[in-house]
């Protein structure tokens, strides 16, 4: 019987592989569950000799100061009855009989057993597992269920659900598979180790697998954009100015990227050469579109395209495919069109602009072309630009730039003062006490009407040169009698 523990330990160990040092210490912890059963309320303590499977059960007892549990613990006093040399914290184990495991006590052991080597499973697969995540493992598929894929790795057992294959692929138990392993996560029940194909991380390892410039750090994956199944971009930058990033990855005659299409099953892959300028990446991203021109519009994170027409449902791509991946692989927000739509909205925003100045600021259609062709499309670019911008247009003298500039703020404000609204809008120049350099201070912050000021508080208003907050109160409370607020 003793031997036979020693033989079981050894088998559970291997077929759940886990220490067998662990398997000893869970029927350890088994037996004295179970020896509760006979023994009470004692403190039992259960051993397995490692070199023969001797079981041993005894009662210990713990020396301390002042007892408080008769049964298990014992004075310092009594202690030195029994053992000169014992002192505070010292343990007596007195030998107990054996217990006889009738079928509830072996039922308890077995569960205890079981718990105990479901948890080291668990921290294991998590162990040797985790430290994994983001590389591409090899697993042999042990079944399929509900279009689940099953994968024995060997040591864990991972799952691809059926978002994480490629579209239309298949497997079948005993087939070998390449995954991406994505996630490990460690749950009561055990863990899961999460696999992927349609991860964007299954091309990167790919790539670094095959590609021997990228594992030595002379080529860099900067970004990649996938649709599963269909086509991925893939950024890549060169750290060396004799290696071509593009061609490393493609390798001689295209092998080294046939081999990861191969492995996709037929996706089609884009490598494009990483720039820090935006409007050459988008260009290289929307490949093999030929693009005609670029314009960057840095503060919306947007870039329009224009191409030839002939060109536009390649740069779009199947159901938006392309202009989708280029967008997600730049960061930026690309907006495809026409030589023709983009000449028609370019008219469009020129004479938007021309209408705009000639009306606002009171001058001519040729003044009005000189500052759309310096870049200035709308009112607000004039009202709140530097001096200096409009100054270094050639013939504008300094003066003129201050009226100009001055003039398409007084068109903003007698904007807002006409457009409509729940109440009358009333100008700040009517407001008593107002200036019209404190006016033009308010109107920079988008207080530009009496109701505006009349809705604000004081320490809501930025600080205005020349004014102080008893001023500025005394101004909103002109500003709420200039509304009305304190009609009867």
């Amino acid at each position: 019987m003793n031997a036979d523990m020693l033989q079981v330990a050894d088998a559970v160990a291997r077929e759940k592989s886990v220490d067998r040092e662990l398997v000893l210490e869970s029927m350890e912890q088994a037996l004295k569950t179970a020896a509760r059963r006979t023994y009470g309320t004692k403190a039992v303590e259960a051993s397995i000799d490692r070199l023969t499977g001797e079981i041993a059960l005894c009662h210990a007892r713990t020396v301390v100061e002042e007892v408080e549990d008769e049964e298990n613990e014992l004075t310092l006093e009594e202690a030195k009855a029994l053992d000169a040399s014992a002192e505070i914290g010292s343990v007596f184990r007195e030998p107990l009989e054996p217990i006889q495991l009738d079928r509830v006590a072996a039922q308890t052991a077995k569960q205890v057993i079981n718990q105990k080597i479901r948890e080291a499973e668990r921290a294991r697969v998590v162990a040797e597992y985790e430290p994994r995540v983001g590389e591409i493992v090899v697993g042999i598929v042990k079944r399929v269920e509900r279009g689940n894929v099953y994968v024995d790795l060997g040591r864990g057992e991972g799952v691809m659900y059926r978002e994480d294959l490629l579209p239309r692929e298949s497997f079948r138990q005993g087939d070998r598979v390449r995954t991406y392993l994505r996630e490990v996560r460690n749950q009561p029940k055990g863990a899961l180790i999460y696999l992927s194909r349609a991860d964007a991380g299954m091309v990167l390892k790919l790539f670094e697998q095959e590609v021997p410039e990228i594992q030595d750090g002379l080529v860099t994956i900067q970004a990649i954009s996938r649709d599963p199944g269909s086509r991925s971009k893939i950024a890549v930058i060169s750290t060396d100015i004799g290696v071509d990033p593009v061609g490393a990855c493609v390798g001689m005659r295209g092998a080294r990227v046939q081999a990861i299409v191969n492995e996709l099953h037929g996706e089609k892959i884009d490598i494009i050469e990483w720039t820090e300028d935006p409007a050459a990446f988008v260009v290289n991203a929307l490949a093999p579109a030929e693009v005609e021109r670029v314009l960057v519009d840095e503060d919306n994170g947007s870039i329009e395209v224009a191409v030839a027409e002939d060109q536009l449902a390649i740069a779009i791509g199947r159901r938006g495919q392309n202009v989708r991946l280029a967008s997600e692989l730049t960061g930026w927000t690309v907006e495809i069109m026409t030589l023709g739509d983009e000449k028609q909205k370019r008219e469009n925003e020129m004479q938007a602009a021309k209408d705009a100045f000639v009306s606002g600021l009171d001058i001519d259609e040729d003044f009005s072309l000189l500052l759309i062709n310096e870049g200035f499309l709308t009112l607000s670019d004039l009202a709140y630009c530097a001096i200096d911008e409009l100054t270094a247009i050639e013939g504008l003298e300094e003066e003129l730039a201050v009226e100009i500039q001055k003039r398409a703020r007084n068109s903003l404000l007698n904007s807002a003062l006409q457009e409509d609204g729940d109440e009358p809008l009333v100008a700040l120049m009517d407001v008593e006490g107002m200036s019209a350099d404190i006016a033009e201070a308010l109107t920079l912050q988008g207080i530009v009407s009496a109701n505006a000021l009349a809705d604000a508080a004081s320490d809501e208003i930025e600080p205005v040169a020349g004014v102080d907050e008893e001023r500025l109160n005394t101004l909103i409370i002109a500003a709420r009698e200039a509304c009305g607020w304190f009609e009867e």
